[in-house]
C-alpha cells in the first residue's frame, strides 16, 4: 500500500490532538520507504487472495514476515480509495443526544438518572453494617468507629475516585461498560481475533483517533506488541468475557440482595414474619420487577426517579436525626488512623469483615455500564452532590446508632428509623430495592448488546424503548433468563450473609477487570505518565485484590451458585467467539476464485434475468463460497449482484452519509458489486426493507458517479504528471476537503500489466483498464444508471446463504464436541441477522452449505 512519490512526510513526535477521518493519517514506514497502515490493516485475508496477473499484492502489516523490520512513523495525507468513497461525506462527530435540551428535560433527566444509575449504591446501606458486624461481632464503640471509617474510605476511593474521576473518562463515545473498554482498545489497536477489519473504518468520523503524543514510543510499543502476539489476544478478550460474565452475574444477585434486605425489614415491624415470609414476598416483588421491564428505561426511569430522591433524602434525614440523638463522635471516623486500631482489635474478623465493607461499593460498575444513558458530566456531579453526600450520613447515623445498641446489627437500618416513620421508610426502602434491581438489569442489556455486535454472545431480539434515545434497550430472553435465575438465587440462599458474599464476588469480578482494562488504555490511548497509571495499579488493583481474597474465603457457604453460573455465561460467549471466528476463518479460505468467473463470462455461466440480487455474507473480501452454490443451483441468476455484508465496526455510531462502502468486484460487464454496511455497536438497526433497498441503491448510484468523475480527474491529471509523479490531481470532498489523487480510487493497469497504485481496501479483481472507449464516457454513466434504475424496478431480492460448520473427523474429541453440539446449539436458536429488515418470504431465496473446518 505503499507511494514513492508521497510529497511531504513529517517525522513524528507532536502534541495528542483529536483526528479525524478528514484529517493526515499516521503510518508505519519501514527501511525501504513504503507505508504500512498504523491503524487497521487487512489481516491475514491478503495472503489469499491475488491480482488479476497473478501476482500477490503487498499486505499490510504482517506480523510473521515483518514483525522484525526497522519502523518510523511518519505523517501522510488522508488515502482515497473505492471503499472510501461514500466515507467522504464526514459531517462530524454525531451529535450528543443532549444537546439542545430544555431546563425542564433536564430535570426529567436528573430523575431518570437517579433510577437508573444510582439505585444499585443507593440500597447498600440496607445490608452493608449487617453483613460486615456478622462476620466480627461488635466488642465495643472504637469497632464501631473502625468499621464506619472503613466504609467512609471505601466510598471515597472506589465510587468517587475510582469510577467517577477516572473510569468514567474512559468511555467509548458515551458508552460504558466492559465490551465498550474493549471496542476503544479494539480501535486503537487491532487486537480483534476476527479478521474482518479494514484500513477504511479508521476513516468513520466516530473513530477520533489521535495523534502520538510525548509517550509515542511506549505507546507504539505496547500497541505492536498487542496486534503481534495472538496469546495477548486471546487473553485479552478472555478478560473481556470474564468481566462481562460477571456483570450478567451481577444481574442476578443485584435483585435478589437489594429485594430480600429491603423485605426484611418486616420482621422488625411484625413479629410474626419470619424468614419463610420474606423469602416468599421476595419471589412475588422479583416476579413483579421483571414483568414490567418491557416499559422502557425512560418510562420506568422517569416514574422511580423522584422516590429514589425521596430514598436519598431520607437517608441523609433518618442519619442526621440518629447523630444528634445518640452520638456525634461518629465524625472521628473520618481519621484513617482508626482502620488500623479496627485492623488490629479484630485481626482475622476484620479480614472477613471486608467482603461486607465491599457491598458499600456495589453499584459502582453499573454507574459505568448504565453511563450509555446520560452523559459523564451529568452522572458525576450528581453523585458527588447528592448521592455521596446522603450515603455517608446513612452510614454514620447507623454508626450513631450502634454505638448505644451493639446488638441490633443484623436490622440495623429499619431498627435505627423512628418510630413513627417507621412504616412510610419501609415502603420507600422496597421501592428503593426494587429500582436497584432494574439499575444492573438495565446494565446488563447494554452489555450484552456490545458484545453481541462485537462477535461474543449470540444474536438475541433487541427492543429499543425510546424513540428519542437509541442507547435504551429492552432484551426479552434475558429478561426472563435473569428472572427464573434469580428466584433460583433466593429460594435457594436464604441467609443474607451468603448473597453477600456471593454478591461480592461478582462486583469484584468486573472491578478488576475494569482496573486491567482502563490501565491499557491509560497506556495505548491516553498515552500519560507512567507513574501514573503505576500508582492507579498498584492502588486500585491491590485494594481490589485485598478484598477479593476475603470474598474469596466463605465460597463454599453457598456464594460457589453465582459462580457456577458466571462460568456458564463465559463459556456461552467464548464458545460463540470461538465458533464465529472458525466460520469465518473457513469462508475466507474457500472463496471462490476469480479466474473461474472470469472463464464463465459476464453472464457467469447462466441466464442473467432482470432484476438485483442482494447476496448476504460476513466477507469483507472476495467472492464468497455460497455464491457458487446460488450458480449451481438456481436456473438463473439476477442481471446485477450486490454482495451485502453487514458489519459491526468497533465505534458507538457510524454515521447515515457514511454507512454504506462500494467496490466494483468484476469488470463493468459483470455488473457485479461489494457493499458493506457498516454499523456501530449503538445503532438501531430498524430499517424496513424497502428503505434499505432504497438507501443502498442510492448510495450505490453515488459511488458510480464519483468513480467515474474520478476516472476523468486522473485521466486528465495523467497528462499533467511529470516523471516523478509530484504533480497529481485532487478531488474535493463534499465536507471541502482536498484529497490528494496519488492514490488513486481504483488501482489502475499500465499497458505491461503492473500496478500504479496498491492503496485499495480489498485485493477484489480490479479490471485492467481499456482502451480509449468509443463512446462517451457520459454516455457509458447514464447507460449504467439507467441499467441500475431497471433492475430496481424488476424487483429486489435477498439471497441469503446459511453456512454452518462441522468438525472434521479427525479433530480432538474437545473440539468436536463443542463445534457440532455446543456452537450448532447456540448457532439454532439465536437470531438470524436478516430478521431486522423484516423482509417478506416472497422476496427471500435461501441456499445452505456446510464447512468443514
Amino acid at each position: 500500500m505503499a507511494e514513492e512519490g508521497e510529497s511531504e512526510r513529517a517525522e513524528a513526535v507532536v502534541a495528542m490532538g483529536s483526528m479525524d477521518s478528514s484529517e493526515s493519517r499516521w503510518v508505519f514506514q519501514d527501511d525501504d520507504d513504503s507505508e504500512i497502515e498504523g491503524e487497521e490493516g487487512d489481516g491475514d485475508e491478503d495472503e489469499d487472495e491475488e491480482d488479476e496477473d497473478g501476482t500477490p499484492p503487498r499486505t499490510a502489516l504482517d506480523s510473521d514476515d515483518d514483525g522484525n523490520a526497522a519502523h518510523r512513523l511518519i505523517r501522510t495525507g488522508p488515502r482515497i480509495d473505492s471503499f472510501d468513497v461514500e466515507a467522504l461525506e464526514v459531517p462530524g462527530a454525531p451529535r450528543n443526544d443532549y444537546e439542545g435540551i430544555s431546563v425542564g428535560r433536564r430535570i426529567v433527566i436528573a430523575c431518570q438518572i437517579l433510577g437508573v444509575v444510582f439505585g444499585d449504591v443507593g440500597t447498600s446501606p440496607l445490608y452493608a453494617f449487617s453483613v460486615m458486624f456478622t462476620k466480627a461481632p461488635i466488642n465495643g464503640n472504637e469497632d464501631v468507629i473502625g468499621a464506619l471509617s472503613l466504609v467512609l474510605y471505601t466510598l471515597i476511593i472506589i465510587p468517587l475516585v475510582k469510577y467517577v474521576l477516572i473510569v468514567l473518562w474512559a468511555n467509548d463515545d458515551g458508552e460504558g461498560g466492559t465490551f465498550a473498554l474493549y471496542s476503544l482498545i479494539c480501535r486503537h489497536a487491532k487486537v480483534s481475533l476476527l479478521p474482518n477489519q479494514l484500513p477504511s473504518d479508521a476513516r468513520i468520523s466516530s473513530f477520533r483517533l489521535k495523534v502520538p503524543s510525548a509517550e509515542l514510543e511506549r505507546s507504539l510499543k505496547i500497541k505492536e506488541r498487542l496486534e503481534n502476539s495472538l496469546t495477548l489476544k486471546r487473553l485479552l478478550l478472555i478478560l473481556v468475557l470474564a468481566g462481562t460474565s460477571m456483570v450478567i452475574a451481577d444481574g442476578v444477585v443485584t435483585p435478589a440482595m437489594s429485594v430480600v434486605s429491603a423485605v426484611g425489614g418486616l420482621k422488625v415491624g411484625v413479629a410474626a414474619i419470619g424468614e419463610a415470609e420474606v423469602m416468599t414476598i421476595s419471589v412475588a416483588f422479583l416476579v413483579v420487577l421483571f414483568s414490567v421491564q418491557k416499559f422502557g428505561t425512560s418510562k420506568v426511569g422517569l416514574a422511580v426517579g423522584p422516590a429514589l430522591f425521596i430514598w436519598f433524602c431520607s437517608l441523609a434525614g433518618i442519619g442526621i436525626y440518629n447523630i444528634i440523638k445518640y452520638d456525634t463522635s461518629v465524625f472521628r471516623a473520618f481519621n484513617p488512623i482508626h482502620i488500623y486500631f479496627f485492623f488490629k482489635r479484630n485481626t482475622s474478623k476484620a479480614w472477613y469483615a471486608l467482603g461486607g465493607c465491599l457491598l458499600c461499593a456495589t453499584g459502582s460498575e453499573a454507574m459505568f455500564a448504565d453511563l450509555c444513558y446520560f452523559s459523564v458530566r451529568s452522572v458525576q456531579l450528581t453523585f458527588v452532590f447528592l448521592v455521596l453526600p446522603c450515603l455517608m450520613l446513612g452510614y454514620m447515623g447507623q454508626a450513631a446508632y450502634l454505638m448505644d445498641n451493639h446488638s441490633n446489627y443484623e436490622q440495623v437500618f429499619f431498627s435505627s428509623i423512628p418510630s413513627g416513620a417507621f412504616w412510610p421508610i419501609l415502603i420507600i426502602a422496597n421501592v428503593a430495592a426494587l429500582i436497584a434491581s432494574r439499575t444492573m438489569t438495565t446494565a446488563t442489556f447494554s452489555c450484552i448488546k456490545q458484545s453481541t455486535v462485537l462477535g461474543c454472545f449470540p444474536r438475541l431480539k433487541i427492543i429499543h424503548t425510546s424513540r428519542k434515545f437509541m442507547g435504551q434497550i429492552y432484551i426479552p430472553a434475558i429478561n426472563w433468563f435473569l428472572m427464573v435465575a434469580c428466584v433460583i438465587l433466593v429460594c435457594s440462599i436464604s441467609s443474607i450473609t451468603e448473597i453477600g458474599n456471593a454478591y461480592g464476588i461478582v462486583e469484584l469480578g468486573v472491578m478488576m477487570m475494569t482496573t486491567v482494562l482502563v490501565t491499557i488504555v491509560m497506556l495505548l490511548i491516553w498515552q500519560i505518565n507512567i507513574i501514573i497509571v503505576l500508582s492507579f495499579v498498584v492502588i486500585f488493583l491491590g485494594l481490589e485484590l485485598t478484598f477479593f481474597s476475603s470474598v474469596l474465603w466463605s465460597v463454599g457457604d453457598g456464594s460457589w451458585i453465582i459462580l457456577v453460573f458466571a462460568v456458564v455465561m463465559f463459556l456461552v460467549m467464548y464458545i460463540w467467539n470461538y465458533g464465529s471466528k472458525l466460520k469465518y476463518e473457513t469462508e475466507v479460505k474457500q472463496k471462490m476464485s476469480m479466474d473461474l468467473l472470469r472463464e464463465l463470462g459476464s453472464n457467469l455461466g447462466t441466464v442473467r434475468a432482470p432484476g438485483i440480487g442482494l447476496l448476504y455474507n460476513e466477507l469483507v473480501k472476495g467472492i464468497p463460497a455460497i455464491f457458487g452454490h446460488f450458480l449451481t443451483t438456481l436456473p438463473a441468476i439476477h442481471s446485477m449482484i450486490i454482495f451485502v455484508c453487514i458489519k459491526y465496526v468497533p465505534v458507538p455510531v457510524v454515521p447515515q452519509s457514511e454507512r454504506f462502502l462500494f467496490r466494483r468486484v468484476c469488470p463493468k460487464s459483470y455488473h457485479i458489486f461489494r457493499c458493506i454496511a457498516r454499523y456501530g455497536y449503538k445503532d438501531v438497526r430498524k430499517e424496513n426493507h424497502q428503505a434499505f433497498e432504497q438507501l443502498l441503491i442510492e448510495s450505490l448510484e453515488k459511488f458510480i458517479r464519483r468513480e467515474a468523475q474520478e476516472r476523468s480527474l486522473e485521466s486528465d491529471s495523467d497528462e499533467d504528471m511529470d516523471s516523478e509523479g509530484d504533480n497529481c490531481g485532487a478531488i474535493i470532498a463534499p465536507n471541502g476537503s482536498l484529497y490528494s489523487l496519488n492514490a488513486p480510487l481504483l488501482a489502475e493497469y499500465t499497458q505491461d500489466g503492473n500496478t500504479i497504485s496498491e492503496a485499495s481496501t480489498s485485493d477484489e479483481v480490479r479490471p485492467v483498464v481499456e482502451a480509449a472507449p468509443s463512446s462517451d464516457p457520459e454516455q457509458s454513466l447514464e447507460r449504467e444508471l439507467s441499467f441500475i434504475r431497471k433492475a430496481k424496478e424488476s424487483g429486489v431480492v435477498y439471497l441469503l446463504g446459511h453456512g454452518d460448520i462441522r468438525a472434521r473427523k479427525d479433530s480432538w474429541f474437545i473440539k468436536k464436541l463443542i463445534i457440532n453440539y455446543f456452537y450448532a446449539f447456540l448457532r439454532k436458536n439465536c437470531r438470524r441477522g436478516i430478521a431486522n429488515l423484516s423482509v417478506p418470504h416472497s422476496h427471500l431465496m435461501q441456499v445452505g452449505m456446510t464447512y468443514m473446518v
